[in-house]
């Protein structure tokens, strides 16, 4: 397979089971102007990616000056997000929640430190990764003893079903839906952390190769080794659980 060529059967997984990925919103901080940059074709193309980044200095300047508003704003921009990706890399709401408070902590702390060689949300993004990945290396060598118990997964009920359930689906289908979500997590959580954090970045953040490579530090040839293997060792658990006709 080419590094470029995208595996369909993994995403395809993903994608319905864990919830459609997050729409890339044309915001100052999603990247964009560096792409357009370097892509830049047209004097407009240009001076689009420079209001980009003035737009970016603004805002991390209010930052910097400690603005209530721009705090607010920080929030409201990017919590839910991260509580996204800390959330499946963590496995666990409780964990996300209070890993993400600390990722923010981090964030407001660190703001001062934050001098736009990267954009803020690459920056934003690298903390959590390193914050949940911190956690998680701490759950395991607290509970590498631990026996686990399938019991411990989440687990769709009948009520559940037969509560969400609309007039367009029935009750089994709603509920068959919600297991193939819980496989899909346990797959993913099952992955080595190196793989599970590129396949999350990009099949479901929607993350493109160069901003993972910034947010993890890596080369964009070793994101794309990463996700190479991440998809295929993720088909491998997929097809264990619900044979290769559904991967």
């Amino acid at each position: 397979m080419r590094w470029g060529q995208r595996d369909h059967s993994v995403s395809a997984a993903v994608a319905p089971l864990l919830g459609q990925r997050r729409e890339r919103q044309t915001t100052y901080n999603g990247g964009d102007a560096m792409r357009v940059m370097a892509g830049a074709t047209t004097v407009g193309d240009l001076a689009a990616a420079l209001a980009v980044r003035a737009q970016e200095s603004a805002i991390v300047a209010e930052l910097k000056a400690g603005s209530e508003e721009a705090y607010a704003w920080l929030i409201g921009e990017f919590h839910q997000p991260i509580y996204s990706l800390v959330y499946r890399m963590v496995a666990d709401p409780a964990d996300a929640a209070d890993t993400t408070q600390e990722v923010f902590l981090k964030v407001f702390r660190g703001m001062k430190h934050f001098h736009g060689e990267s954009s803020l949300k690459t920056w934003i993004y690298r903390i959590a990764v390193h914050e949940a990945s911190n956690h998680r290396r701490s759950w395991i060598r607290r509970h590498w003893r631990e026996p686990v118990s399938v019991d411990d997964t989440e687990s769709p009920s009948a009520a559940e079903a037969l509560q969400a359930a609309s007039g367009e689906r029935s009750p089994y289908q709603v509920f068959e839906q919600a297991e193939r979500e819980v496989i899909v997590k346990q797959a993913l959580a099952s992955l080595a952390p190196p793989y599970r954090t590129v396949v999350v970045l990009r099949e479901i953040e929607g993350l493109p190769y160069e901003e993972i490579a910034q947010v993890l530090g890596l080369a964009e040839g070793t994101v794309k080794s990463r996700l190479l293997r991440g998809r295929e060792l993720l088909r491998r658990k997929l097809a264990s659980y619900v044979g290769k006709e559904h991967v």
